[in-house]
């Protein structure tokens, strides 16, 4: 069996997860096209597409997941699944069947008049990471400033963008990560001086935590919701043991800080992966097996 981590860069987080190994067996860093010409039926592929950097939809690849589990690869982070998370108004309708909380988000398309929101409100793309774009319209006026600068973005004329309803920020979040259905690792990202947004791109510095069981619980069905076998689970806080889903991240960064107390977040989650992925396959071998 032959297991490949399915990406386009040899970055710092799948390199972590690759040197940890998988059940034995050493793990390998693929791209899409690679996986498609050497993995076969019985291997192994976590997928770890991420979104381009023009924001404007999902890295080249996703076809080529679609071909690997036609062919029997298992793959983990299936494309429909890479998809919802990356399209955040995907994501939002997920989450809002799963009735878990997460902000109201409407559509903004390019030719047609604002839609009435309540202000503040969060002006993003709607395949967006890093903080990038992310614009805070306090009010009517603004909003129509902030749509007249993303006008001339490309990403904004091919997807549109997203408003949601501006959660107040208390000057940190929780991002946790997920797999196999375990919550591995969790950091609180604290907003840099006179920011509001929470990225480490931005400045956000990065402290690792012991989530709190609510986060945990809320982390946990984010991700089945998702369907994704390995994730970012991005919370606010909106009060006293109170959080809400801000974003699923499909191609989650992050750092040994982010592991928790006396353990390896990657090691853990690759564990947590491999045990998921064996129980899924004892299941259907079972389910096979039996008599029709």
């Amino acid at each position: 069996m032959r297991v490949a981590i399915v990406s386009h860069r040899p970055s710092a987080t799948n390199l972590a997860l690759a040197a940890c190994g998988w059940k034995g067996l050493p793990v390998e860093l693929m791209s899409p096209r690679e996986a498609l010409l050497t993995l076969g039926p019985g291997d192994v592929a976590l997928a770890r597409l991420d979104v381009c950097a023009e924001l404007d939809g999902v890295e080249d690849g996703l076809w080529a997941l679609e071909r690997l589990a036609d062919g029997g690869v298992h793959v983990l982070n299936r494309p429909a699944a890479l998809l919802s998370a990356h399209d955040k108004l995907l994501t939002a309708r997920i989450l809002r069947r799963a009735a878990l909380p997460h902000p109201r988000t409407i559509l903004v398309e390019r030719h047609r008049d604002p839609p009435g929101l309540d202000f503040p409100a969060v002006l993003k793309p709607r395949f967006g990471s890093w903080g990038r774009d992310v614009l805070l319209c306090r009010d009517r006026r603004e909003l129509e400033r902030s749509l007249m600068a993303l006008s001339a973005r490309p990403w904004f004329r091919h997807t549109g963008a997203l408003a949601q309803e501006l959660i107040r920020p208390l000057g940190y979040d929780l991002r946790l990560v997920v797999a196999g259905g375990r919550v591995v690792g969790a950091a609180k990202r604290i907003a840099a001086p006179g920011e509001w947004r929470t990225n480490a791109a931005l400045g956000a510095s990065v402290v690792g935590t012991s989530p709190p069981p609510v986060a945990s619980k809320l982390a946990l069905a984010a991700a089945a919701a998702s369907g994704l076998d390995l994730l970012g689970v991005d919370l606010l806080p909106t009060g006293p043991g109170g959080f809400c889903v801000i974003e699923l991240n499909a191609a989650v960064d992050f750092r040994p800080v982010y592991s928790l107390p006396g353990r390896d977040g990657f090691a853990d989650a690759m564990a947590a992966l491999g045990g998921a992925c064996l129980a899924e396959r004892t299941e259907t071998e079972a389910a096979a097996a039996v008599p029709s």
